[in-house]
């Protein structure tokens, strides 16, 4: 009975696979793909603070490490009254998990970053 241990991605349906067929299908024809690499390299020139123990990616999935789950969590909770959806991984609880659509701008992950940050910097 973990937290959040009810989620799943693209679970399987028909549906969900079609879903997933037709956003694949968006992803290739609007060549989304080739921004994904200069907006991550935006998240970890901006996500710069003393708390962050590790930053890794794939794309745009992120996991921004940090000391331990209480901070995760302190943050977390900033960052959604602040407006920026960002999580925990159920594996790892002493990571962020940032995870942005493909379409986001420049300006909104600087915006974001700032908040994050700026919530960090209350945990010291």
């Amino acid at each position: 009975n973990p937290l959040l241990g009810h989620i799943t991605t693209f679970g399987g349906h028909p549906v969900s696979c079609a879903a997933a067929f037709a956003t694949l299908k968006t992803i290739q024809s609007e060549s989304l793909y080739q921004t994904v690499q200069p907006k991550a390299n935006l998240f970890r020139q901006l996500l710069q603070h003393p708390l962050i123990k590790e930053i890794r990616n794939k794309g745009l999935m992120m996991a921004v490490e940090l000391e331990n789950f209480e901070i995760v969590q302190k943050v977390i909770q900033i960052c959604l009254e602040k407006g920026v959806i960002i999580d925990w991984f159920l594996f790892n609880n002493k990571s962020l998990r940032i995870a942005p659509p493909l379409t986001i701008t420049e300006e909104i992950i600087q915006e974001a970053c700032a908040i994050i940050v700026a919530a960090m910097s209350l945990q010291q």
